[in-house]
């Protein structure tokens, strides 16, 4: 079958019956005697496949045809260039199995792509969930939603504490896995919810009656563009979500206006912040508070059990008897120890019941049991004295009070530290101007007017003046001026970028001198900006996948620390109570019971399961957040991960290793024809074209024109013939440009002079391009993609990292052998189709190299998607690269060292991390169950193990913070990056 398909597309190739866009008759989309209506309660699905082995449209029409022959199908459109195919479906018809074995009956291999979520009946949540602690925690919370009906994937994330919920809404509402969420002991606070809409909210003023409100409400409903208003009369506010195509922000302040005839006044509705800073502000607020109120009462209860008892007078006071053998002193710390253990300790016993409730334990249940079994027995000891005449006992109030004040310090500095990992973030959503300045023009494109408002208020193709030193307020295009843009905040460009009429600027970015007229293109959620915020907060919430090290450890930690402990104590009170020791071991104050439970809580405190699961996610944060300020958008834990395993570089050649963008070098006719006559007819045909050589022929024919935008000669029956070039009628003369193998393809003689100069040209890293007038080779192009600058000192850093540098390209052999040369590459694979590039990659790695694929994103999709890790190079504003693990936002190479250098240091700091959390717990465990005692005599009290362990989350955040200093290898400091100015000059030559 695939053989009588190749056939197929080679003779439409010879032929030119080959059409870029087949047209078919409609399949039917339903089996007989099923109604061709679409039932309401039938969810519509979309699934998108990469579809390997097409290399024409003829392809792409066999499979088309394929898939809409099945039942239950509304629409399949396949992209040949993409290699991928998306199927809207009907799934009570028809599933994504059959689709694609449907797919590979006629001969292509095919793959469903789970992870695109561009099925439109899948939306996507994030929560905000308050009182997470612990791994534990967030695995109960994940399992919980992973278990809802309609709940697709679900991912939380302890270091952000937020989920992120993939679900079809047509199954289950957000309030639904909300409620979940709760069922599970924590607080959920929705942060978005639904597709990536526009959303703004607005504060409206006068409206307070029921009809005022009504009225509002119908206003905006009615105007085109705008899906959703729901009105918060409590608090004055109308949140619309709409469309930024067809309305904006600005429309639905004049309507609220006009509808009030003048009473009603709206404005952009004030915002604290981000909510998830609202929230970790309010909890370091909430644990500082704690901490001075727990030191309050901690401080007396340690001066009265540690210090006064040595000072004469006051140990007298203490040691007074007030019932029996009950002192002041007891009833003092009993006293003082009550409130801190139950009112300022009320969170461990509120996290304790909630976890217990959901059937496992956390560091709550430790905390709670430690400062309980301390509180308890000294409440004992105290009741014992009181009824008691001749009753010795020591009580230990100050191991509670003061385990529960270190505690709170720890908690208190690991927020505040955890605050600071997500820092990128922040200084992400800082950059946008809080003002604009907003042109009005005529017709003929004269300012009328100039107006400041909210940049918020931008709408789409709106006109804005940035003047020196201000940002720019929204993506969009220069209209009018000339002048110098910082873009280093958002591409890590450290040069100003030169602009002019035409050129695109990013919202965020900083006007060094002239002014700029700009005509806004994307705003609001659409903006380079909000799309690198959103791809930064998904990163950080996806989970690296040695984070399941710390989830599968997390299960069991808390029960086996509570046996140990348990251990600790009956072994250490069998011992005491046999004489297994000598009696100089048990300090004065104690007895051997109460030594045997000072052993056990201090295994129960020293305890903790933080550490580990801070490990992984505060690293990727931080490692994801300065990949960002560098222009290296790391797309989570996972890329991470394989990116530092990386032994092996695959590097597509047009776009990353060269400029991308081709220039006509040299012209060779062969015939007295004119020169300007022969670009005339040439840029006529390849006018229609895609591809960057039929650019770059036209770009080179303009010069032979006095126009900026010159019209060219009506081209008639266009054909583009992928890979080998274009055929079109033009003055009712065959024109044909393309390679060897077309003129072959077409029975043309290519005459002994053109091979010359082909092979000449080759031999230079040129592409020759043969041109045919009426069956007759006329002329020989040929065309130069210079090297990008730093492109061989990349390859040799590489070199030099131990990394294996290969080249794929659909050029010739010559000319990937020239560029292969010139950089310092070895090996080299040339004249592959894209689907050939995925299969070279997938050999590489099943000799088992981990391979990195670095493309332009376009033509290099299958290979990105292929290889462990895919770097788009150049995204610029187009950051929304699926295929790729790593978008690289400027075009320098040296980005690849840099993505790889970060991922290397980021991940040493999670092994490091790993290595000081399990270290310390394996440690800290045995030295607080007395290890030391026998030979030592060293012993850790409670409080002092409580205070280590809450130091020990603190230390791995931290040493995650470390990170934030990250500098790029200093090889890349010494690697000059010039900027590349290209002359499409040529030397034409005549012959006969």
């Amino acid at each position: 079958m695939a053989k009588l398909l190749a056939l197929s597309c080679l003779r439409n190739d010879r032929w030119g019956q080959l059409s870029p866009r087949p047209h078919y008759p409609s399949m039917p989309s339903y089996p007989k005697g099923v109604s061709l209506q679409k039932p309401d309660s039938e969810p519509e699905s979309t699934a998108v496949f990469s579809v390997v082995g097409m290399t024409c449209a003829a392809c792409a029409g066999s499979v088309e045809k394929a898939v809409k022959r099945l039942p239950g199908i509304r629409e399949a459109l396949v992209d040949v260039l993409n290699n991928r195919a998306q199927v809207f479906f009907f799934p009570s018809f028809v599933n994504e199995e059959t689709i694609r074995e449907a797919i590979e009956d006629c001969g292509f291999e095919a793959t469903l792509l789970t992870d695109d979520v561009t099925d439109k009946s899948v939306q996507v949540c994030r929560i905000q969930i308050k009182g997470m602690t612990c791994t534990s925690c967030s695995s109960t919370v994940e399992s919980a939603l992973q278990a809802l009906q309609g709940v697709i994937k679900a991912q939380v994330a302890l270091a952000t504490e937020e989920a992120g919920v993939q679900y079809n809404p047509n199954v289950i509402t957000y309030e639904q896995i909300m409620d979940a969420i709760e069922d599970t002991g924590f607080e959920a606070v929705l942060i978005s919810s639904g597709e990536d809409l526009s959303k703004i909210d607005l504060q409206v003023k006068g409206a307070s009656a029921d009809r005022s409100i009504t009225l509002l409400e119908e206003s905006l409903q009615a105007l085109p563009g705008v899906l959703a208003v729901d009105i918060h009369p409590e608090l004055n506010k109308v949140s619309i979500s709409y469309k930024p195509d067809m309305t904006g922000p600005r429309n639905f302040i004049k309507v609220i206006e006009e509808t009030g005839s003048g009473h009603f006044k709206a404005e952009i509705f004030p915002q604290e912040g981000g909510r998830r800073d609202t929230h970790r502000k309010k909890e370091i607020d909430q644990y500082y508070r704690s901490f001075l109120w727990s030191l309050l009462f901690t401080i007396p209860i340690f001066l009265t059990s540690m210090v006064l008892m040595y000072i004469p007078g006051i140990k007298d006071v203490l040691d007074a008897k007030v019932v029996n053998m009950l002192t002041v002193g007891e009833v003092a710390r009993l006293v003082l120890a009550t409130p801190v253990q139950f009112v300022i300790g009320r969170r461990f016993y509120s996290g304790s019941y909630k976890s217990l409730r959901r059937g496992s334990a956390n560091m709550d249940v430790l905390i709670a049991l430690g400062t309980n079994a301390a509180y308890f027995y000294s409440v004992y000891t105290v009741a014992r004295a009181a009824t008691s005449k001749d009753f010795k006992g020591t009580d230990f109030f100050e191991t509670s009070a003061m385990l529960i004040s270190f505690i709170l310090l720890g908690k208190y500095l690991e927020i505040l530290a955890k605050g600071k990992t997500s820092n990128a973030i922040a200084k992400l959503m800082n950059l946008t101007p809080d003002t604009a300045i907003l042109l009005t023009l005529d017709n003929e494109g004269n300012v009328i007017s100039e107006e400041e408002i909210d940049s918020r208020l931008v709408q789409k193709n709106d006109v804005i003046k940035i003047i020196p030193g201000a940002k720019v307020a929204s993506d969009g295009f220069v209209i009018w001026g000339q002048s110098h843009v910082n873009e280093s905040m958002i591409t890590g460009e450290a040069r100003p970028v030169a602009k002019r009429k035409g050129d695109t600027v990013i919202g965020g970015t900083v006007n060094e001198n002239g002014v700029l007229h700009i005509k806004a293109t994307r705003v609001g959620s659409e903006s380079a900006l909000s799309q690198i915020v959103r791809l930064v907060e998904s990163a950080q919430m996806a989970k690296a996948p040695v984070q399941k090290l710390a989830d599968r450890i997390s299960k069991y930690f808390v029960p086996l620390v509570i046996l140990i402990s348990f251990t600790t104590w009956f072994a250490w009170f069998l011992a005491g109570r046999f004489n297994a020791y000598p009696k100089s071991w048990i300090p004065s104050s104690m007895d051997s019971f109460q030594l045997a439970l000072q052993f056990g809580i201090s295994v129960m405190v020293i305890a903790c399961p933080c550490a580990l699961g801070l490990a992984t996610p505060t690293a990727v944060m931080v490692g994801t957040g300065v990949g960002a300020s560098q222009g290296v958008l790391i797309k989570g834990g996972q890329a991470l991960e394989s990116a530092h395993k990386v032994n092996c570089i695959v590097f597509d050649k047009t776009g990353t290793l060269t400029v991308g963008k081709p220039v006509v070098v040299n012209t060779k006719l062969f015939t007295n024809m004119v020169l300007r006559d022969f670009y005339e007819l040439v840029a006529a045909a390849e006018v229609n074209s895609e591809h960057p050589l039929g650019k770059a022929v036209v770009e080179y024919a303009k010069k032979f024109k006095d126009e900026e935008n010159p019209s060219w000669l009506e081209a008639q029956d266009f054909v583009s013939i992928t890979g080998h070039g274009v055929k079109a009628t033009v003055r009712n003369q065959e024109i044909i440009v393309g390679n060897k193998s077309l003129m072959t393809s077409h029975s043309i003689a290519v005459p002994s002079d053109a091979e010359d100069i082909l092979a000449e040209a080759e031999a230079m890293a040129q592409t020759g391009i043969l041109v045919s007038i009426n069956r007759e080779v006329i002329g020989v192009l040929a065309i130069s993609d210079p090297l990008k600058p730093g492109a061989e000192e990349v390859i040799s850093i590489l070199k030099s990292m131990k990394i294996r540098s290969i080249m794929v390209t659909g050029d010739n052999w010559g000319t990937a052998n020239s560029i292969a040369r010139e950089v310092g590459i070895e090996t080299v694979i040339a004249e592959a189709k894209p689907e050939q590039k995925a299969e070279k990659v997938k050999e590489f790695q099943a000799s088992g190299k981990t391979v990195a694929m670095v493309g332009d994103g376009i033509n290099d999709s299958p290979a990105l998607v292929a290889a462990d890790v895919g770097m788009a190079i150049g995204a610029g504003t187009d950051i929304a690269i699926e295929a790729a693990d790593i978008v690289l936002m400027k075009s320098n190479l040296e980005d690849v060292i840099t993505a790889i250098d970060l991922s290397r240091k980021t991940f040493s700091r999670i092994r490091l991390n790993y290595f000081w959390a399990l270290g310390y717990n394996l440690l800290g465990i045995p030295i607080a169950a007395g290890a030391l005692f026998p030979s030592t005599r060293f012993r850790l009290p409670p409080w002092i193990a409580g205070a280590a362990m809450a130091a020990s989350s603190v230390s791995v955040v931290c040493c995650s913070l470390l990170l934030k200093y990250y500098k790029r290898p200093k090889k890349l400091d010494n690697l000059e990056i010039r900027s590349i100015r290209i002359e499409s000059s040529s030397d034409t030559m005549h012959g006969n």
